[in-house]
């Protein structure tokens, strides 16, 4: 299927009037994702919200078309405000000792930093590790391995595979985190297998912030209690006229992580956006994605940069010899080009609506 790139562009508002390189802080709303929403609002005061249980069907046909996206079942997924709430009910599964160790990347986003940082007072010790010495360092002591599939400053892709294959068989949980992947590159939940995959859809899923997922393997689902329990706790919460008033018994699926009442608006605009992806196919999307973050690196090379060697990621990390790269990405915000800094490297980050008229600009305001 040959897929009009320009058309999809247009779906986009907030790209007609500027260069937008800049998707890995910030994805943008196509004018389907805002449309579900406001209609979802237009139906709450048609019926004044007299159908709510039905918004949760919806919700329940969006975990199969995530699961679709990512290889999953849909009993795996279920909904988070960010995607630290998915670590931190992990991280609470955990009866932690004196000792243990939780190991992380050098330079990880500060969520996989903060949290096991933060068990130091308890005797738990978070080791940072460059790759691939994170391997060497796995022993008897570790308990938890917390992973960015794709490094938020320099766009490195952890080899998810090599490091699944190093944990098969430990006590070890294995967490990953691919809010900077999901959406722009595939995902294969069930031939990873992570305890706890977790994303914050804001980004490259293209969805309003404030909504997330988590995929749970069964395995930890088995041995991981809900953080918080609340009314959709108990396997019948839709039997809303006769609320099961003792002990909930919890269903085995990710929903139980839940508990409560859901963003609907925020999952419509979600599954507008989901929607949008699985009619693309996410094989087109990685290749229309990782074609124009390799022309980005060849441009940036041309006038002299020093793009990071890294080829298979939507995440173009640079150096700009002699130039602070701070600001530099102020100057070009100026000029209507959005781009990013992290540590001193100007990041640049092409998502499937962009284009190469967008690079060729970036290059002549560079």
């Amino acid at each position: 299927m040959s897929i009009d790139w320009p058309a999809i562009r247009g779906l986009y508002p907030a790209l007609q009037n500027r260069t937008f390189l800049n998707t890995a802080t910030f994805g943008q709303l196509s004018r389907r994702t805002v449309e579900a929403m406001t209609g979802h609002f237009a139906h709450r005061d048609e019926l004044a919200c007299s159908d709510f249980l039905g918004w949760f069907e919806d919700h329940d046909r969006l975990r199969g078309k995530l699961a679709t996206l990512i290889q999953a079942e849909a009993a795996d997924i279920a909904f988070l405000p960010n995607s630290n709430a998915g670590l931190a009910i992990l991280m609470h599964s955990i009866d932690w000792r004196a000792g243990d160790e939780i190991l992380t990347l050098e330079g990880e986003f500060p969520n996989n930093i903060y949290a096991p940082a933060y068990l130091s007072d308890r005797g738990v010790k978070l080791i940072e590790a460059p790759w691939p010495r994170l391997l060497e360092a796995i022993n008897e002591r570790t308990r938890l391995v917390a992973v960015s599939s794709v490094n938020y400053t320099t766009g490195f892709r952890v080899p998810l595979a090599e490091l699944a294959s190093a944990l098969d068989g430990r006590d070890i949980r294995f967490y990953v985190d691919a809010t900077q992947m999901l959406g722009a590159v595939r995902f294969d939940f069930g031939a990873m297998e992570p305890d706890m995959l977790a994303v914050n859809c804001y980004k490259w899923m293209l969805a309003p912030n404030g909504v997330g997922l988590m995929a749970v393997s069964a395995r930890q689902r088995a041995r991981m209690e809900p953080l918080s329990i609340g009314w959709r706790s108990h396997h019948d919460w839709r039997n809303v006229d006769n609320l099961h008033l003792g002990t909930p018994v919890l269903v085995e699926t990710a929903e139980k992580y839940e508990g409560g009442m859901l963003p609907s608006s925020l999952l419509y605009g979600l599954e507008a956006s989901v929607d949008l992806m699985l009619e693309l196919g996410p094989a087109a999307i990685e290749q229309r994605v990782l074609e124009l973050a390799s022309k980005t690196r060849a441009a940036l090379r041309g006038m002299g940069g020093e793009p990071l060697p890294f080829d298979d990621t939507a995440i173009i990390a640079a150096r700009l010899p002699g130039r602070d790269a701070s600001v530099v990405a102020r100057a070009l915000k100026q000029a209507g080009v959005m781009v990013s800094a992290r540590h001193g490297l100007l990041r640049v980050s092409t998502h499937f609506y962009n284009d190469e008229q967008d690079i060729e600009r970036l290059i002549a305001a560079l």
